[in-house]
């Protein structure tokens, strides 16, 4: 994905960039939707090794914590401290990321784009990118 280069608008070919419109906004489209379904995992993700960190917690609570009987606080930081539990946050927080700039791209080509291209088609049929219909002296006017 470009982004830079794929909201830039070739005004000599509207046509053209009218046509490719509709495809460039569905793959921006599918690419968020990707980038949320990469959120989701991410989420349960964090679930699944809380759950995991919090069995192995009572499952070994005399080896971890030197008591059989852990309290909440104990279980919890262990958990949130342990390495596994730190690395499904980080990469919660990179998905979380990249969904919302794929979501402003795709509202950005969806809409914007749209919205310039329909401008420039209306200043093309108003004869706005003609040349000038008598030759301009620039050294006289400045």
């Amino acid at each position: 994905m470009n982004y830079e280069q794929d909201i830039i608008i070739d005004e000599s070919a509207l046509d053209i960039e009218w046509i490719d419109q509709a495809s460039l906004a569905l793959k921006y489209g599918r690419h968020w939707a990707v980038c949320r379904q990469e959120l989701q995992q991410a989420e349960e993700n964090i679930k699944l090794v809380r759950a995991e960190l919090v069995k192995e917690a009572f499952a070994d609570a005399e080896e971890i914590f030197g008591n059989p009987k852990p309290t909440a606080p104990a279980i919890e930081s262990y958990y949130r401290t342990h390495h596994k539990h730190i690395q499904a946050k980080k990469d919660w927080v990179e998905a979380q990321f990249e969904s919302n700039v794929a979501e402003i791209a795709y509202k950005e080509i969806s809409y914007a784009r749209k919205s310039a291209l329909e401008n420039l088609v209306k200043l093309h049929g108003q004869q706005y990118f003609a040349g000038p219909s008598v030759p301009r002296n620039i050294e006289e006017e400045v």
